[in-house]
């Protein structure tokens, strides 16, 4: 009863933007922090509540647009802070 041969568990998480479900690695982690400040985390440990994106600017448009960015961290999401965050990841600069 050896666990060599046992494949390791990979985490999944499922983008707030399309729904889809992927490894763990393969998302970027966003973070609202104790500051209520709204962060691209790319190592995944940083502190605060966090909602998991593809790496596509796509993604985080139907996140603002669907509001399931705002209704992931509980909060109304302010039109500057997304697009602070999308000028992070890489989309447009017009999000909100």
């Amino acid at each position: 009863m050896e666990n060599r041969n046992m494949p390791k568990k990979i985490p999944m998480r499922t983008c707030i933007g399309c729904g889809a479900v992927k490894p763990k690695k393969e998302l970027i982690r966003i973070v609202l922090t104790q500051e209520g400040e709204l962060l691209a985390d790319r190592t995944g440990r940083a502190n605060g509540r966090g909602a998991y994106l593809c790496d596509d600017s796509a993604c985080l448009e139907k996140a603002i647009r669907k509001k399931s960015l705002g209704r992931a961290f509980r909060t109304q999401v302010p039109p500057e802070a997304a697009a602070r965050l999308a000028a992070e990841i890489g989309g447009p600069e017009d999000a909100g």
